[in-house]
């Protein structure tokens, strides 16, 4: 019953619906992520006080955070509308017309995935943030005439896994950066909690925290390990879930007591004994594995990197010493030149 994609942070076709009704209504109940809850409470009520749009603001880090969802909460908090799209769905600055000219003054466009805009797409979005005007092509070729037209005054909130390929002229047009951080066990653990009670399922202390520790930091993947657990506890133990019962069924998929899963330990493993423990390139590592180095980069190497089990350096990607012993084997030693623990 292995599931490879069990503790990926990226979100899952089937999940759109139960991660809407897992999100918060406000912002005072989303959990974690102080700082940022702070900096945006000022933000929202400083331009609830002037009332004028919030500035354009750019949330950034790993996916399974709560980008998106801290985008409804700000749009809930401001009382306007939401527009959701995201960089691969638009081609051409047609694609945003119809949204942009439909906005109301303090109205939100949000986009998610903004790293991956088309050039043009951006080259079009800087008047519309900057001057709250858009410039139109009525036609093709070397004689096309533009009009601009004046559209309201809006808040593009952009969300990005990979803040480093965003151009810089867009990045510049954003008032407000922030970044999201990995969860600690601790809130990890109260979000578990209140997943169990929106979901009616039952679950005590030891369990929560045995599903903390396997949740890699991320909420995204904290509630999909308390559905799978609760499956595997109303089948196998009577519906309640205890630290025995949530070891038992993260072991049936394949999750250890770090989150580390299948993908992942084939990772270190590749590295370990395919290249010696490394330096190798990413694009090496995907071969071997047999996945995308776009989803490498995005998804598993944040989460080992930050954990001590991966190690970036100018050459390439290495094991660390803590991967040997996690999974078996001897760590290299000083004398071969292996670059030393992390932790």
């Amino acid at each position: 019953m292995s599931r490879p994609e069990i503790t990926t942070p990226e979100s899952l076709a089937d999940e759109s619906v139960v991660e809407l009704s897992l999100r918060p209504q406000r912002l005072a109940e989303f959990i974690g992520q102080a700082k940022v809850k702070d900096a945006l409470r000022i933000y929202l009520d400083a331009a609830l006080a002037r009332r004028e749009p919030l500035d354009h603001t750019l949330l950034f880090g790993p996916p399974g955070l709560g980008k998106t969802t801290l985008a409804e909460l700000i749009a809930r908090e401001l009382g306007v509308n939401l527009h959701t799209t995201s960089g691969p769905a638009l081609e051409k600055p047609g694609d945003l017309v119809g949204t942009l000219t439909n906005l109301r003054t303090g109205d939100i466009l949000f986009i998610d995935e903004i790293h991956r805009l088309r050039p043009v797409i951006d080259e079009f979005l800087y008047p519309a943030m900057e001057d709250a005007k858009i410039d139109i092509r009525l036609s093709e070729g070397p004689k096309a005439q533009t009009i601009t037209m004046p559209i309201e005054r809006f808040t593009l909130i952009g969300a990005t896994t990979r803040l480093g390929m965003l151009t810089a002229p867009l990045r510049a047009r954003f008032g407000i950066e922030l970044r999201l951080n990995y969860y600690e066990a601790a809130e990890v653990e109260e979000i578990i909690h209140r997943t169990s009670t929106v979901l009616g399922s039952s679950i005590d202390a030891e369990g929560a925290q045995e599903l903390a520790r396997r949740a890699r930091g991320t909420p995204r993947v904290a509630n999909r390990l308390l559905r799978r657990v609760r499956d595997f506890a109303e089948v196998k133990a009577g519906g309640h879930i205890t630290k025995a019962v949530a070891r038992e069924a993260l072991a049936m998929l394949d999750v250890d007591e770090f989150g580390l899963d299948e993908m992942d330990t084939r990772l270190l493993r590749a590295i370990i004994e395919k290249f010696e423990g490394g330096p190798v390139g990413v694009g090496t590592i995907a071969a071997a594995v047999g996945e995308e180095a776009d989803t490498l980069e995005e998804v598993y190497e944040p989460f080992l990197v930050q954990h001590g089990f991966l190690q970036r350096t100018p050459r390439g990607r290495m094991a660390t010493a803590q991967a040997y012993r996690h999974l078996g084997y001897p760590p290299p030693s000083a004398a071969s030149g292996a670059q030393p623990e992390l932790f």
